[in-house]
């Protein structure tokens, strides 16, 4: 299959053919190698490829057959590199499994690589140390977005057609809304972190994917989801598989639209702009759309400190956990600035301080859950601004504390980490795109615990109404010759 014909498809596009035996596996893993050796060298998006190991059954499931890709952290691969995006962990070689790379292998995913994470995966644009930057394929001069900002570029590029992605403060929703994707992180408990966790970073981290049609996320899901043993908790499972909801009406919602994010930030123009459109859109097709208010249950300084304590104090753990096993020094030769300072943060905070910020998890949780009575849905851009020129992020970064990054980061993705506090799901959109600079902008949806199934219906009929796969970015692997 030649690399023109393979972008044209998506997940469950490529596995039908594979099931029909239009295609086989080895032939569609044949062009997302070529694939990457056309776009890589512009984005920088994919780690390290390798022999794929599986050769799965045609038929076997809904993706069976299709080339995939896991982000450098959070899923193990036994006998791959997991280096985490840091050189504290390079050349770390993972000895078994995780769950979820098991029910990857189990639903006939051929994965043949590992795309890039920021260091630790702890920012919200991907330009390691350890990797040099990944680049936008719409704008090779602006961020992928992060964590998860490998994976994002990948797809949009025409890599792969879906991703493993993770999420603990917006970090695929970012990456979608950056690279034109669509992204849903799933509700806390929907998919097992084991076995070597119970949760990460005290329950905000989630896995996910990003992809180019709704119903191909929905098809992973589908495999991804679903307790394992020891699991610390799990949530309900769906009536029927989400592969059904995106064709199903998702009926007449009410949904609330919070324009401006807690903290203050303001959103940007071209963004309000997209918004608005959005809005219209979801007014002509019959949804109850009204400006909300949207209490966070606690005021954005304790939300900002709540999160640097959870955040930094679980990193602290990995980080002493890495150089214990490697022998290595923790210090300015193994990790960036932002990292290194989020690690002595960390070291600071007291048992009791670590309590209180559980507790405020919990106020903004029961908050957001009260709006959720009366609403169906949250409507908010996914970022304030436009994807961001690469080093922006970093400007000034050896001068902050542990706290100082994470509030540059919620200051910088204002509308995004609530969700991962309260354990709700939330997807990033690309609805439309700015006018100006042909730039995707993400809209951020949210529903309530566990109401996967209502966000992909409502997906569903948005890329129907609004289609988003046939824009292609500037490095675009069906066209490798672009400019």
């Amino acid at each position: 299959m030649r690399v023109t014909e393979y972008v044209t498809f998506d997940a469950v596009g490529l596995a039908e053919l594979v099931a029909k035996g239009e295609v086989t596996p080895a032939e569609l893993e044949a062009a997302a190698r070529e694939a990457v050796r056309a776009v890589d060298p512009r984005i920088n998006a994919v780690v390290e490829t390798w022999p794929a190991d599986d050769e799965p059954t045609p038929g076997g499931t809904p993706l069976a057959g299709v080339p995939f890709l896991i982000k450098d952290i959070g899923v193990s691969m036994a006998g791959r590199r997991m280096e985490l995006g840091s050189r504290l962990a390079a050349g770390h070689v993972a000895g078994a499994d995780s769950f979820l790379m098991a029910r990857f292998r189990r639903a006939g995913l051929v994965t043949f690589g590992r795309t890039a994470t920021p260091e630790m995966a702890y920012s919200i644009t991907t330009e390691p140390v350890l990797y040099g930057p990944t680049r936008n394929p719409w704008d090779p001069e602006r961020s992928a977005g992060g964590s998860s900002g490998g994976a994002g570029a990948a797809v949009a590029a025409g890599v792969v057609p879906i991703a493993h992605a993770t999420d603990a403060a917006g970090s695929l929703r970012i990456p979608a809304a950056c690279n034109g994707l669509f992204g849903l992180k799933p509700t806390r408990g929907r998919v097992s972190m084991g076995p070597d966790v119970d949760e990460t970073f005290s329950g905000l981290a989630v896995h996910g994917s990003v992809s180019r049609t709704v119903r191909d996320s929905a098809a992973l899901l589908d495999r991804m989801r679903g307790p394992e043993p020891g699991d610390p908790y799990f949530a309900q499972q769906p009536s029927r598989p989400y592969t059904e909801e995106v064709t199903r009406h998702p009926g007449r919602l009410r949904i609330g639209v919070l324009p401006q994010g807690w903290g203050g930030r303001r959103t940007t123009a071209p963004v309000a702009d997209a918004l608005a459109r959005t809005v219209r859109l979801l007014e002509s097709l019959g949804h109850r759309v009204t400006e909300a208010e949207v209490a966070l249950g606690a005021d954005w300084e304790e939300f900002v400190l709540a999160n640097a304590r959870l955040s930094t104090v679980n990193l602290t753990a990995s980080v002493d956990e890495l150089a214990a096993a490697f022998g290595r020094p923790v210090d300015a030769t193994t990790l960036e600035p932002a990292t290194l300072a989020g690690y002595h943060y960390g070291q600071r905070v007291s048992g009791a301080q670590f309590v209180s910020a559980l507790a405020i998890r919990n106020r903004v949780a029961r908050s957001l859950a009260r709006y959720f009575d009366a609403h169906d849905v949250l409507l908010t851009p996914t970022l304030p601004e436009l994807p961001m020129p690469l080093d922006a992020y970093a400007e000034g970064a050896e001068a902050l504390d542990g706290l100082g990054w994470i509030d540059r980061l919620n200051d910088r993705s204002p509308f995004t980490m609530a969700f991962n506090v309260a354990g709700t799901p939330a997807m990033s959109v690309p609805v439309t795109a700015d006018a100006g600079t042909g730039l995707p902008v993400g809209m951020q949806f949210a529903a309530g615990y566990g109401l996967e199934d209502l966000l992909f219906r409502l997906a569903g009929q948005l890329e129907q109404a609004s289609p988003w796969s046939g824009r292609t970015p500037a490095v675009w692997a069906g066209n490798p010759t672009r400019p």
